[in-house]
């Protein structure tokens, strides 16, 4: 396949993207008024979730065929990304106040897990008894969210919004970005690997930004919206779900081994985590200064993968 091939489909691919992510906040901001519950869940949960199909596919799919670099490097590429591009570039394009429940009980669920992804990869090795450990705080941080958002139940709007409607734009959304995300993430690697890149720092960079590019464009379309909350909460989100059901399900399925050379940015990416969380509990809310620093950590963090590699 030639390179302007891929390119054209890299091209199509982000089409996909930015159309499936418009119609998937649509559908997904309609169920939040239908349900009478914040954004912000709808961005943990149902969101999340779904833009993160991507790296789900990409991680498990690598880890059953042995590829660890490649598996473990995309989901702590595509956090790291997430945070310090897909939230920083959302407040740079628009500030705003982040959601109480949010810095109360999510951002610190997902320093929580960075950190305990590091603790694991400390011996070399994600077991499978990790990875049930991490399936099982997936699925009670699920529950605990579920039932705190009935508990918040707003009071019932006067507006109708058609529930058949919201979800024929959340399915047809999903797949567009599903099938956009594999179209740019084969695309991508097939051009990399094509300059010679090795498998981890593909995985890191190339593989990370691709299977993330859901995110980013359904976030900034959430944001443009004025749906904040739903923007930050999917990039969180995304986060916890990536660590604790992706890597938690790859590792339990097959364990992986010389995992311990991801260490560093593992812990680059708990950092960036506390620090955007603090910096942001300082001032708030979530700032264009504060955008631009995460978009300008972000870059250099690449450049040091780049001359690094």
């Amino acid at each position: 396949m030639t390179m302007a091939i891929n390119c054209l489909l890299l091209l199509l691919g982000f089409v996909l993207l930015v159309k499936g992510a418009d119609f998937f906040v649509d559908g997904s901001s309609g169920v939040a008024r239908i349900l009478r519950v914040p954004g912000v869940v709808i961005g943990l949960t149902v969101v999340a979730m779904g833009t993160s199909l991507p790296e789900a596919s990409v991680s498990i799919t690598a880890g059953l065929a042995g590829s660890n670099g490649l598996s473990l490097g995309n989901v702590i590429g595509s956090n790291i990304f997430n945070l310090m591009v897909v939230a920083c570039l959302c407040a740079l394009l628009m500030g705003f106040v982040p959601d109480k429940e949010l810095m109360v009980r999510d951002f610190p669920v997902c320093i929580g897990a960075s950190a305990l992804l590091a603790v694991f990869l400390w011996d070399d090795v994600l077991a499978r008894w990790e990875g049930a450990v991490m399936l099982a705080l997936m699925a009670g941080y699920i529950a605990v969210t579920v039932v705190q958002a009935l508990d918040a139940r707003t009071p019932e709007e006067q507006e109708k919004v058609s529930l058949s409607r919201c979800v024929l734009f959340i399915l047809g959304g999903m797949v567009a970005i599903i099938w956009g995300g594999e179209l740019v993430v084969d695309s991508a690697s097939a051009i990399a690997a094509a300059l010679g890149l090795t498998q981890t720092l593909i995985g890191l960079t190339i593989v990370a930004v691709g299977t993330s590019l859901p995110e980013l464009a359904t976030s900034i379309v959430a944001a443009r919206k004025g749906e904040s909350g739903l923007a930050l909460g999917n990039a969180v989100g995304s986060c916890i779900f990536n660590i604790l059901f992706i890597l938690g399900a790859s590792s339990a399925l097959s364990p992986m081994e010389n995992a311990r050379a991801l260490l560093p940015d593992c812990l680059l990416m708990t950092i960036l985590t506390a620090a955007l969380f603090l910096w942001c509990k300082a001032k708030g809310r979530m700032t264009k200064p504060m955008g631009a620093a995460g978009l300008a950590a972000y870059l250099g963090y690449m450049a040091w993968l780049i001359v690094n590699a």
